[in-house]
Formats: structure tokens, sequence, C-alpha cells
């Protein structure tokens, strides 16, 4: 071989090697995300993700989720969003209990809510979700968005991740009882999603919501039905609950307060977009004309409030044609 394809060849050899070790290193990094366990009541412990959207600086790591120790074993609700974040979810719920993990709840089939369960499939977990999942694991929706995620989160989300679905598909509303503690899981959707569940541990009067409530952060909506998760959010209050553990955001021990951010937001969009549509003013105009000030410094703003904002819009140009 000449000396300079010999060259050529050692130089290819030691850029691939520092790649991998780049890989390597960084999935390392994602086994150590800092997931740390909070305790909300006697049985209920959740971990909060970063504010903002899930990025390769939080590694996926910007929802929450919650797990409740029973003398009969640990219920999970959510799994986070990569398979890495999965198991640090499970190492962190053996610093509290060491029970087998019996079921992993999934509030909804949002990627940063359901990638990691491929790490509780593994540790023996059944997965429960509402049926209304059905239809969007099946779409080219739910692969577009892994591509996308593949491809802004690598490593920590690769061509091994699974898109997974229940073992056990839910109808309405649902309860079961383990280890003395009894949990009602309340369909609430469609409303951020169109298989939105909320769980209430009723015993320590601690409720999980899912999307129905972000705190600390601009709520994603998208094309969701804005005004049924209004009403899902009043269905929520109305059980009362002592804790209340969002989808994004610290864990409020006032929920009427701590609720109103994300009602608040999700009126302002509904009055502001559906006067414009009732006008049939041009959405960019509509847009530029809207006072966004008392939103636009939250995290995941610039990210989220266009798309937001349009996806209203058009919800807002249908219900006007409904009512004529």
């Amino acid at each position: 071989m000449p000396a300079s394809s010999e060259r050529g060849a050692r130089l290819a050899r030691m850029f691939v090697g520092g790649a991998c070790a780049l890989l390597a290193a960084a999935a390392v990094a994602a086994e150590a995300v800092s997931v740390k366990p909070v305790r909300v009541s006697e049985h209920v412990w959740y971990v909060q993700g970063q504010s903002g959207v899930a990025d390769a600086a939080n590694q996926g790591f910007n929802s929450n989720a919650g797990f409740v120790v029973t003398p009969e074993g640990v219920v999970v609700i959510d799994a986070l969003g990569t398979p890495a974040l999965g198991r640090a979810l499970i190492a962190a719920i053996r610093t509290v209990s060491d029970q087998p993990i019996r079921r992993v709840i999934v509030t909804h089939y949002h990627a940063d809510h359901f990638y990691g369960l491929s790490a509780f499939r593994q540790a023996g977990a059944e997965v429960w979700a509402h049926k209304a999942a059905r239809e969007y694991l099946a779409s080219g929706e739910a692969q577009a968005r892994l591509e996308q995620r593949r491809r802004e989160l690598a490593p920590w989300v690769d061509e091994r991740t699974p898109l997974l679905t229940p073992d056990r598909w839910l109808e309405g509303n649902t309860s079961f009882a383990l280890g003395g503690l009894h949990f009602d899981l309340l369909y609430v959707g469609p409303a951020h999603a169109p298989d939105d569940l909320a769980v209430m541990v009723r015993e320590d009067a601690v409720l999980l919501s899912g999307d129905i409530v972000f705190s600390g952060r601009v709520p994603f909506v998208g094309n969701a039905d804005s005004r049924r998760w209004l009403a899902a959010m009043d269905e929520l209050l109305r059980l009362k609950p002592k804790v209340l553990i969002p989808g994004h955001g610290a864990a409020s021990r006032d929920p009427v307060a701590d609720l109103a951010f994300t009602r608040d937001y999700l009126r302002h969009l509904r009055a502001a977009m559906g006067r414009a549509a009732e006008d049939m003013v041009p959405f960019e105009e509509a847009y530029r004309q809207t006072d966004w000030r008392r939103f636009e410094n939250m995290p995941a703003f610039d990210a989220a409030n266009r798309v937001n904002a349009y996806g209203t819009y058009l919800l807002m140009e249908r219900e006007s044609l409904r009512k004529k």
C-alpha cells in the first residue's frame, strides 16, 4: 500500500475511533443523568424534568414521572423520554424501595413520557395505557416523531429505541388496588392528547395529572382540543387533591393556584385566535397583533407558542363554523 494511502487509512481509523469514543462517552453520561426522587406523601415520589423542550442539553429529561411504593410492589406513572432515562428512573426507585416494579401507567403517548418504557419492560413491569393511543401508534406520525428524536437526541434515542405498546389497553376510567392503596385512572381525553389519563392515589390524595397541567413553562398545545382540556382541569380540581404532580414542573400543594397558569394560557390562546377566526383575520396578522408579554419570557415559548397559536386558530375556525 502506498504511504499516502496507508496514512489516509490510519487517519480514517482514528476518526472513526474518536467518533465512537465520543458516542460511548455520551452514552455513559446519559446513564449518569441526575434523576432525583422527591417525596410528596407517605407513599408517593416523583422526579422532575428540566424546564423547556427536550434537547441534547437536557438529554431528553424535560418531563416528570412519579412512583408509588406499596407493600406489594411499586406502581410507576410515566417512563420519561429515553431508554437511558427509564433506566435512571429505575435506579432512582431503587434508592427508595427494593419492592418489584409491578406496573407502569402511561398518562399519554407523547415521546417525552414513554420512550423509557423499554427499561421497565425488561424489569418485568406490566404497561397500561388508554386505548385512544392506538391510532397514534399505528400512524406515520409516531414513526416521524421517533425519527426526529433520533436526529435530535442521539445517542440517547437511536435505532434501537422502540415504540412499545401496552400490555393492557384501558377503556374509560379504571380503578385497582395494590398493597392496600387504591388507584383511580381517570380518562380525561381527548384534551392535551387523545389518550390523556390522570392518576389519583386515594389514600394519599395525590393526583398525577400528566400533561393536563404544566408548571413553570409554556404548555405544548399544537392541535389539541383546548376546550376539552379546560374542562378536564375542572374535573381534576373536583377531586380536591392535596398534592398535584404535573406532567412538567414542580409538584403543587395548592393545585387551584398552580393550575391557573395552564388555564390562563389556554384561555388567552382561545380568546385571541377565536376573535381572529371570527373576524377572518389571517393568522400571521393575528399572531403579530396578539399581546404575548405575559408568556414570552417563559421556558418553551419560542419553541411552542407559534405552533400552539396556529393549532388553536384552526380549532377556533372549526368551532366557529359549527356555530353557524
